[in-house]
């Protein structure tokens, strides 16, 4: 199945306007070959990871080695000091339609299991810098749950969300059941879950989903905007403040605000905090060095 997801793909490659940080016929750092989907760096300055999901005829459907790429170029960009933020986003017609069912139809319990299959989705979680999700057409099931795991989900205005997974008879396994939940709250999480019905980018934004909708047209744009701007930042301060806010979805209010106590002080041990209120003071630009 994943060789047929390849070759698949294999056709949907396009031409790109800009030289890509890892073509998507060139080897990564480890070894392996962008197949289903383009990675560039985006902004006036380049500071802007961009990964884009390539399977358009499958409706970007989230298949295991496009999830495997998507680590690969998450930890190049990672690793990369000129990064400061990433925008991961689809096509205007669906950002990711699902997981691809086709790889899912004949598993067992037994493989899923002891394989703990759709664990290595959490990678998108674990990095310190921002991801930005830029949402346009589907983003049901497996999509849905991908852009979840996302730092910021700004959304076309065309956008559609839902966990349709027990129309197939199972339930969401990437964390929909729970990041929904605390996104939009339990009532309508369980509406979503339970019946599979979508619900627009619209009513996304006024349920806390996403912080932003805009004209499909414009999404990525300003996603990748949003995305200078964070980088424009100390990347080593804005790391922390994403630590700090990830932990008030897991931690008890006391010990979220040990937490953040501890970062808040810790930031007084770097450069780049005297820098920034030097800065103020001074009434000039502060030159951040992530120090």
């Amino acid at each position: 199945m994943a060789l047929l997801c390849r070759v698949a793909a294999a056709s949907l490659r396009v031409s790109r306007s800009r030289p890509l940080v890892a073509a998507t016929v060139r080897a990564s750092s480890a070894g392996a070959q962008y197949q289903h989907i383009l990675v560039e760096k985006k902004g006036e300055r380049g500071n802007v990871g961009f990964i884009q999901l390539n399977r358009k005829k499958a409706l970007n459907a989230l298949c295991d080695e496009l999830m495997r790429e998507v680590g690969l170029a998450l930890d190049e960009f990672e690793n990369d000091p000129e990064i400061g933020a990433i925008v991961l986003t689809g096509s205007e017609k669906a950002f990711a339609a699902g997981a691809d069912i086709k790889e899912m139809v004949d598993k067992t319990f037994q493989e899923c299991y002891a394989g703990n299959f759709l664990t290595h989705w959490n990678h998108v979680t674990t990095g310190k810098k921002p991801v930005i999700a830029a949402v346009n057409g589907y983003a049901l099931g497996g999509g849905c749950e991908l852009a979840m795991m996302c730092d910021i989900i700004y959304a076309g205005d065309k956008a559609q969300f839902g966990q349709p997974e027990i129309l197939l008879g199972t339930i969401p396994g990437a964390g929909g059941t729970q990041r929904l939940t605390k996104a939009v709250g339990k009532s309508l999480a369980m509406e979503m879950v339970l019946t599979g019905d979508r619900i627009s980018a619209q009513e996304a934004k006024a349920s806390g989903l996403v912080s932003k909708v805009f004209p499909a047209s414009d999404v990525v744009d300003e996603a990748i905007k949003c995305g200078e701007k964070i980088a424009s930042n100390s990347k080593l301060i804005v790391a922390m403040a994403k630590e700090a806010v990830n932990g008030a979805f897991e931690l008890t209010l006391a010990e979220g605000n040990r937490l953040e106590k501890r970062l808040f002080h810790s930031t007084f041990s770097t450069n780049d905090r005297k820098e920034g209120m030097n800065a103020f003071v001074e009434k000039r630009k502060a030159n951040f060095t992530d120090q």
